[in-house]
């Protein structure tokens, strides 16, 4: 289910609107919303705009949208096309009512009151039946829908290894995978050859010896 949900400027960081957690939520989740900092911290203008981060039980989802991001922590069983289905709700609605006044913002939490429609769209998100139901998965367009072309990354690796949301670097990681998924089938292609090539001779030396065995055995 979406535990948490918290709105940030993509340009600055400047977080915008939270969810208001209870203080089990605010407990468990306390690591994983200082990681939601770093992650507005390395937005970019060249960052991919939908983004899937793995960090232990928990997956952090990010939508950038008007210079607005808005992430979610979700369990890590819940489906990640829910997960973005409720943050393009959550984004079409703030753009209706705060939009031209984002960029004006000044101070954090300056639209806390985006609360009470985060609140009642994440019930409707809680059980996973009803949110299918909810949402129209069915009528949402073809990027929202093809989750496998959303980026996914590893917390371990945003944090020590030094990677990037950049789309270029996902371009980049993707090309390298794809380019040793070749690799692999074209030595399989290659050892099937060797073997259609082969294995006949094979078989008649080793009736062969078979044959001088038996006769001279």
């Amino acid at each position: 289910m979406v535990r948490s949900t918290i709105i940030a400027r993509a340009s600055d960081a400047l977080p915008l609107a939270a969810s208001v957690d209870d203080e089990q939520t605010e407990l468990s989740l306390q690591e994983h919303k200082q990681q939601s900092k770093v992650i507005f911290r390395r937005i970019t203008p060249n960052s991919e705009p939908r983004c899937s981060i793995e960090s232990g039980q928990y997956t952090l989802h990010y939508l950038i949208a008007d210079n607005v991001v808005f992430l979610t922590i979700a369990d890590k069983s819940y489906p990640r096309k829910l997960s973005f289905s409720y943050l393009d709700e959550l984004s079409k609605e703030f753009a209706t009512t705060y939009g031209p006044r984002v960029e004006a913002a000044r101070r954090p939490y300056a639209f806390v009151g985006f609360d009470t429609f985060m609140s009642k769209t994440a019930r409707l998100y809680r059980d996973t039946r009803t949110a299918t139901a909810s949402s129209g998965l069915d009528r949402l367009n073809d990027d929202l829908q093809d989750v496998t072309r959303i980026m996914t990354k590893n917390m371990e690796e945003l944090l020590w290894r030094g990677d990037s949301l950049d789309r270029m670097s996902h371009l980049s990681t993707s090309l390298r995978s794809e380019s040793e998924k070749y690799r692999k089938a074209a030595r399989n292609i290659n050892f099937n050859a060797m073997l259609r090539q082969y294995a006949p001779l094979g078989a008649i030396g080793l009736i062969i010896i078979i044959l001088l065995y038996w006769r001279f055995g």
